[in-house]
C-alpha cells in the first residue's frame, strides 16, 4: 500500500454564479514510505494547489471538488477537521518558501517550538525544549540553546529556513511537502538547505514531496518526477530518465531553458508564451499555444496520461512500424 495515494483530484473555484473553473483537473500520484517524488512546472501550473489539497488548506470558495487523497489507505478527503489536524503538522509536514511568513514574529523560536510539540503530543514543557534542542542541532544551527530564545528576525535567512525544518521534523513525519523551501535563499544558501532535507529524508526515511520550478534542484533530490501544466501532470517517471530524454515538448523546454544548457554568454532559451490562466484555458491540450509540434489533434482533444506523457506527439519515442 502506498503511503500517499492520490486519485482524479479535482480542485474547483466558482466562476460567477453558476459556473466553476478548475486549478486541478484529475491529478494522480502514488508516494511510497521513504520515496522522493519532485513536482515541477511554472507558476499556475497547479503545484501549490497539489500541496494545499493533500492538507486541506484550500480556502473558500475553492474546494475539492472530485477524486481521492489517501494517506496509509485512509481518504484525507472524508475526516472531520479535528481528524485532519491530527495528521497535519504531525505524520504529514510542511516546509513553506519563506520562512518570515510560516514563523510569527512577535513569538520567540523556543516558543514556536513547544507550541508545535504540544499540539499534537502530551509532553511537559522541559521534556519539549529538549527535544526542540535535539531537532536544532539535527539541521546543523550552532548554540541551539540560545537560538531558542530568540526571534526569527534576529536570524538569517538560512537560518530561518532551517528552523522551519527543524519544526518540520518535531513530531517525526512520514511525508514531508516542501514547497519551493530555498526560493527566498540565495544560490550557495540554497544548496546547504536543499543538501539538509535530502540527508534528513534519508536517515529518517521520510518520504518527500519537493514542489519547485528548479528542474537542476529536482535532479540532485528526488527518484521520481512529475511535471504539471495548467493544472494537469503532463509527464512523469524516473527523475533521471526523464531529464535524460524528455518526452513531452514542455519538459524539454523547461530543460532547455537551464542556464546550463547554453554556451557562456549565450541567449538563454525560452518557452514561447506563458501559462494560460485557469479562466482561459485553451481547448485541447493547454500547451499547444506554445508547442511547435501541435496539430489539428492536440488543438481539439486532451491527450491522456499514457506511458507516463500527456502527449500526442512525443518526443524520444521510436515512431510505430
Amino acid at each position: 500500500m502506498p503511503l500517499l495515494e492520490i486519485r482524479d483530484l479535482h480542485v474547483a473555484f466558482p466562476k460567477g454564479k453558476k459556473t466553476e473553473v478548475e486549478a486541478l483537473r484529475g491529478v494522480n500520484l502514488t508516494l511510497e514510505k521513504g520515496e522522493r517524488l519532485g513536482v515541477v512546472g511554472e507558476s499556475g501550473a497547479g503545484k501549490s494547489m497539489l500541496a494545499f489539497a493533500i492538507l486541506n488548506l484550500i480556502a473558500d470558495p475553492g474546494r475539492v471538488s472530485q477524486g481521492s487523497i489517501t494517506f496509509h489507505g485512509e481518504n484525507l478527503l472524508d475526516l472531520s477537521e479535528r481528524d485532519i489536524r491530527s495528521i497535519r503538522g504531525n505524520r504529514i509536514s510542511m516546509i513553506f518558501q519563506d520562512p518570515m511568513v510560516t514563523l510569527n514574529p512577535v513569538l520567540s523560536i523556543g516558543t514556536q517550538m513547544i507550541e508545535t510539540l504540544k499540539a499534537h503530543r502530551r509532553i511537559s514543557d522541559k521534556e519539549a525544549r529538549k527535544l526542540c534542542i535535539e531537532k536544532l542541532r539535527e539541521v546543523a544551527i550552532p548554540s541551539a540553546e540560545s537560538r531558542l530564545e530568540a526571534y526569527p528576525h534576529e536570524l538569517s535567512g538560512g537560518l530561518r529556513q532551517r528552523v522551519v525544518i527543524a519544526i518540520a521534523l518535531l513530531t517525526d513525519p512520514e511525508l514531508i511537502i516542501a514547497d519551493e523551501p530555498t526560493t527566498a535563499l540565495d544560490v550557495t544558501i540554497q544548496a546547504e538547505i536543499m543538501a539538509l532535507i535530502l540527508k534528513l529524508c534519508r536517515e529518517k526515511d521520510v518520504a518527500l514531496l519537493l514542489i519547485t520550478h528548479d528542474l537542476g534542484v529536482v535532479a540532485e533530490v528526488t527518484q521520481r518526477l512529475m511535471i504539471m501544466y495548467a493544472g494537469l501532470c503532463v509527464e512523469t517517471g524516473q527523475t533521471r530518465g526523464i531529464i535524460d530524454a524528455p518526452q513531452h515538448p514542455y519538459t524539454y523546454g523547461l530543460l532547455k531553458a537551464l542556464p546550463q544548457k547554453v554556451g557562456r554568454g549565450a541567449r538563454l532559451y525560452q518557452i514561447p508564451g506563458s501559462m494560460p490562466p485557469i479562466t482561459a484555458l485553451p481547448s485541447g491540450c493547454a500547451y499547444h499555444p506554445r508547442c511547435d509540434r501541435a496539430t489539428d489533434v492536440c488543438r481539439s482533444q486532451i491527450p491522456p496520461l499514457e506511458n507516463g506523457r500527456a502527449c500526442f506527439h512525443p518526443l524520444n519515442v521510436p515512431e510505430a512500424t
